[in-house]
């Protein structure tokens, strides 16, 4: 069985995400999407909340887990038996900071494998830090994310504001 990786942060998953989750799951017999607990970050959503928004998004795809990690990507890579880590790239930038941290990883743990997804062309220039930035003007961020995202990044802009 050939079991891959998609880890990140997802705060929030947003439509890009997603691209690469469900072109990934076509790739592998089951995807496992690592989120990552990052302390050195203050996410808008605690890892339990990003897990279960993944849940609701991508229930839709049979082979698709939600996990959450904290630590190094390859000890989660060992941790779930998996031979793939999947990332997505959409510019130049990503592709340098991606190949850096592949080759790194690769010294640690040379038996796992990385593939490069070009996101798709209408997801190329979005990222989690810009919805959130347009969301909390109070933007219209429905081509950035899923419905239930939507809500539930309002309601703790709601919350923040109070």
């Amino acid at each position: 069985m050939l079991r891959g990786i998609y880890p990140g942060s997802f705060d929030p998953v947003t439509l890009g995400h997603m691209d690469i989750i469900k072109r990934g799951s076509h790739l592998v017999d089951e995807l496992i999407v690592g989120v990552l607990c990052n302390n050195a970050k203050m996410p808008l959503f605690s890892v339990e909340e990003r897990v279960k928004m993944l849940e609701e998004v991508t229930s839709d795809l049979p082979n698709v887990r939600i996990m959450p990690f904290d630590g190094l990507l390859v000890d989660f890579v060992k941790e779930m038996d998996a031979q793939v880590v999947i990332r997505g790239l959409r510019a130049i930038t990503d592709f340098e900071y991606e190949l850096q941290m592949a080759q790194t990883n690769y010294k640690l743990a040379p038996e796992v494998e990385y593939i490069f997804l070009p996101t798709n062309l209408q997801y190329s220039y979005l990222s989690s830090s810009m919805v959130k930035e347009v969301a909390a003007f109070g933007g219209d961020i429905s081509q950035f994310v899923s419905e239930a995202v939507i809500d539930r990044i309002k309601e703790r802009y709601r919350e923040i504001k109070r």
